[in-house]
């Protein structure tokens, strides 16, 4: 479906339409067609906190799109640009997201018309708390059926507050720690959780560049090692996603964007460094070892490999399209690329990996923090002592075997340590993520290759999880 050049697609707009797009290539009444795609419910609160001396009113909104599963599933944020429009869109976009990742959740989304940053932290959990107050008191915070999460400006902090706010209210649910994830691992969360979405976007990268037919569609030959990637946005996501895939798969980082403009450096940035500069001076200019580029959006249109959105939406749009060089993107953030840039990008043969898999990263360890809540222990537990217990065996037996035959060969120096190292909470939530990623891609991915009519990732995304949604809805018997 293409948009006329002169009217750039909102961001719901833009959900619209990909979600058109696929069901044109389905088979589905139109009465499901259409359930699926509504929002199911949107609740808009406006709350007074006593601040400063005077009363401040705040405006809040929970969405619920679709409870084909439950409980709901999604993010809070914290933006003066929230509004009923992008937080339904996002819950949508949530919807199919855990479809696609099968995570047993259907899709909501909140948020805040705040900015944190102009306000005391004591002053923040006020807010904090009043907000999860008015949604949890009509069970739009529950552990059974709607489950918040940290989104663009709130944290591990904000998720305690929340689930502190939500044990207060329920004091007899043994299952209170569950309303919320994200939380710090002292208060409940799992280990893994903060990077989660970053390192989503590595695997998703790792399990692209498995597929030489996928990247051959990209122009990309070979691994990850020495691909020149540009981050825009060093959040939480594309500080975690640079880091890693500079540190662990041998990535030059050679664009990093932020609010004041954009460092480039060809022989790659130091993304640690880069991220300490930001925590110190609230930006990246003046930073010593790269090129300061003033307009940092310019640099969306450097040559590079990879070109990782990692902050907010429609910052590849309609105006910037036709000048975007990289020959794969991955959308770290939600909905970065607009409709109407989308369809400028597929014609250039461009391929882009959808935020509603290269982001999942998020949903799905917070699934796993969920069901370790609900379980009332943490992973490893259990057997972690009885896994190095039995490989201990194996490696005595082969020393015995050296020993007593006199054998010439000895164990690799590290083999020894690193086999003998049970899985803890952190390994395994690595191991699921990652697990769930490579399986998510090749569902999508088996679509893109098999249809001639699916030209593209995000359309193959949304076949495979709209087609699950419906399943689910058939067999409640909707």
């Amino acid at each position: 479906m293409n948009v006329h050049a002169n009217k750039e697609p909102s961001f719901r707009e833009s959900v619209d339409l990909m979600f058109n797009r696929a069901v044109a290539l389905m088979d589905l009444p139109p009465g499901l067609e259409e359930k699926i795609r509504v929002c199911n419910a949107t609740y808009t609160v406006r709350f007074g906190v006593r601040l400063r001396g005077q009363i401040q009113t705040f405006v809040g909104y929970r969405s619920v799109h679709s409870e084909h599963m439950e409980p709901v599933k999604g993010g809070i944020r914290y933006s003066m640009a929230v509004n009923q429009d992008e937080v339904e869109a996002l819950a949508a976009l949530m919807t199919y997201k855990c479809a696609l990742v099968e995570a047993p959740f259907g899709g909501s989304k909140g948020g805040l018309c705040v900015d944190p940053r102009q306000y005391e932290e004591y002053e923040l959990e006020m807010i904090t708390r009043r907000f999860a107050y008015e949604l949890a008191k009509r069970d739009l915070i529950h552990p059974s059926q709607n489950v918040p999460a940290p989104d663009m400006g709130t944290g591990e902090r904000e998720m305690a507050w929340i689930a502190d706010q939500y044990a207060r209210m329920n004091t007899t649910d043994i299952n209170a720690r569950a309303c919320v994830t994200g939380k710090p691992p002292h208060a409940g969360g799992i280990q893994g959780r903060v990077e989660a979405t970053g390192r989503g976007v590595q695997y998703a990268l790792q399990e692209f560049f498995r597929h030489p037919e996928d990247m051959e569609k990209a122009g990309l030959t070979g691994t990850l090692e020495g691909k020149r990637i540009v981050v825009q946005g060093l959040g939480n996501v594309g500080y975690h996603a640079a880091k890693f895939l500079s540190e662990e798969d041998g990535a030059l980082i050679t664009g990093i964007i932020e609010r004041d403009g954009a460092l480039v450096s060809d022989k790659g940035l130091d993304v640690e460094a880069v991220h300490a500069w930001i925590g110190n001076h609230g930006g990246v200019k003046g930073f010593a070892d790269a090129k300061y580029v003033e307009n940092g959006a310019k640099v969306l249109e450097a040559e590079c490999d990879v070109l990782i959105p990692a902050a907010l939406e429609g910052v590849i749009n309609m105006t910037n399209a036709q000048r975007v060089k990289a020959p794969l993107i991955i959308e770290a953030a939600n909905g970065p690329v607009t409709a109407g840039a989308d369809d400028v990008l597929r014609e250039k043969g461009c391929v882009i990996i959808p935020d509603m898999y290269a982001n999942a990263g998020g949903v799905t360890v917070s699934y796993f923090e969920w069901v370790k809540n609900l379980s009332h222990i943490r992973f490893g537990r259990m057997g972690r002592r009885q896994e190095e217990a039995r490989h201990q065996l194996i490696v005595s037996e082969l020393e015995r075997l050296s020993r007593d035959k006199d054998l010439d060969w000895t164990l690799s120096p590290d083999f020894k340590q690193k086999y003998l190292r049970g899985a803890g909470e952190l390994e395994l939530v690595r191991s699921g993520l990652e697990d769930t990623m490579r399986t998510a891609y090749q569902a999508m991915a088996e679509v893109w290759r098999a249809r001639d009519e699916v030209t593209d990732l995000r359309t193959a995304a949304y076949l495979v999880s709209i087609d699950r949604v419906a399943t689910s809805y058939r067999a409640k018997g909707l």
